[in-house]
């Protein structure tokens, strides 16, 4: 059946019931957008002047030592890159079972399909011992715990399991798939009542009072309201890598807009505003060249196919300079960045190695979460994919999954929904 939804009269409709919840509202968000512009001004200037010095680094056994103001930091730029939390001769050699496993399974689905890359695997036996291995859980439980938790049901000291796949990426091949983005809803971020209340404090004329580490309504926002595909079911902290091989920057590296509370508050505001002057103009970034607007038709907002932030539809976040590689590591660090953060991956890998990394997000113990662990470790014990990872449809097995008996502590059975043995 083909849908007859006017999404232009939808969106002005949207806009004009957000607004209304906000007295005296356009004078009150054209001051914050202008603060806002003004902020984004000087930060962006810090962003481009640093470059990957800006993103946060500590090694893993100094974690406990880091102070207050440190802690907010990490918080701001949304991003980290912890040193040394598996001996580097373990992480490689997972490199090498990955690479024996794919052998050994030529069926293996991935990308690029002529030279398969991005691998579709979630159960290999050396995945599943990165996800159990103790310094992995306790970085899990310190950077959920970067989060405030005011919830019953909730606990950030017991990390969960979100199974991912993982890439070895080869030099000199172009990756065009991981352009600027925000995961977790698109038009969702205004449309879910959820959502808005997690960004309240913006959409009412106040974004420096918000909070990217409010969990209350972030938890319960749908970031998918019409069915779109790629959602996560489970909620991630973080996203994140451990790391399998050294990659720098230019590397095939990842990429992120460091400053969550600017970026949320610029991609929130901005279908508010328009410019009114060419959008190729010197003067697009001058606060007196845009004006405060609900709609002129056709009405949009700027992330319908997805939460992507562009140049032109973004200027002031200056995307094309402020998008920074995150800084060297080496196998057994491991990249984390706040599930707001902006990011990509360079299309570029101009290294002479492979670059290889396993997707391990931060996964906190909450009901939703729980709920998920539990379908998830029904596919575990299969040997299927995880619940929101679609088949590759072939239905052919693998030689040399993990299995159950390679889970052995219990805080890593715990965080796999596995049943613990009583002593």
């Amino acid at each position: 059946m083909v849908s007859t939804t006017n999404w232009s009269e939808r969106f002005a409709d949207l806009k004009r019931e957000i607004v209304a919840a906000t007295p005296d509202y356009e004078r009150r968000l054209t001051q914050s957008w202008n603060d806002l512009l003004q902020e984004l001004d000087e930060r962006t200037t810090e962003i481009v002047d640093e470059g990957s010095n800006y993103i946060p680094q500590v090694h893993f056994q100094y974690l406990d030592t880091l102070v207050p103001e440190q802690l907010d930091d990490i918080r701001r730029k949304g991003s980290i890159v912890i040193h040394g939390v598996v001996e580097e001769g373990e992480a490689v050699e997972w490199k090498t079972a990955l690479e024996d496993f794919i052998k050994a399974n030529p069926h293996v689905e991935g990308f690029p399909e002529q030279d398969k890359q991005l691998s579709f695997l979630y159960w290999t036996r050396a995945q599943v011992q990165a996800r159990a291995h103790p310094n992995v859980l306790k970085v899990w439980t310190w950077i959920n715990n970067l989060y405030r938790e005011k919830m019953e049901g909730i606990d950030l000291d017991v990390p969960l399991v979100y199974a991912d796949s993982f890439h070895i990426r080869r030099p000199g091949v172009q990756w065009n798939v991981h352009p600027p983005h925000v995961n977790d809803g698109s038009t969702e971020r205004w449309e879910d009542s959820n959502f808005r209340r997690y960004f309240a404090d913006i959409l009412s004329g106040n974004w420096r009072q918000h909070d990217p580490y409010e969990l209350e309504d972030r938890l319960d926002a749908h970031v998918s309201l019409s069915g779109k595909p790629g959602q996560a079911t489970a909620f991630r902290t973080f996203q994140g890598w451990l790391a399998m091989t050294e990659t720098g920057p230019t590397q095939g590296t990842l990429k992120v807009f460091p400053d969550v509370p600017l970026s949320n508050a610029y991609t929130i505001l901005r279908p508010f505003f328009r410019p009114t002057v060419p959008l190729d103009s010197e003067d697009i970034l001058d606060p007196k060249n845009w004006m405060f607007g609900l709609c002129t038709m056709p009405c949009y907002f700027h992330g319908w196919v997805g939460q992507q932030p562009t140049p032109d539809l973004h200027p002031h976040l200056r995307l094309e300079d402020t998008m920074i590689s995150v800084p060297k590591f080496n196998p057994g660090d491991m990249i984390f960045w706040q599930c707001d953060v902006v990011h990509s991956i360079e299309q570029e890998h101009t290294g002479s190695h492979d670059s290889a990394v396993m997707y391990i997000p931060a996964v906190p113990q909450t009901p939703q979460n729980t709920a998920y662990v539990k379908r998830q470790a029904e596919t575990f014990l299969a040997g299927t994919n995880p619940p929101d990872f679609a088949s590759d449809g072939t239905d052919l097995p693998y030689v040399g999954l993990g299995v159950d008996a390679d889970i052995v502590q219990p805080i890593s059975r715990i965080a796999m929904g596995l049943p613990v043995a009583v002593t």
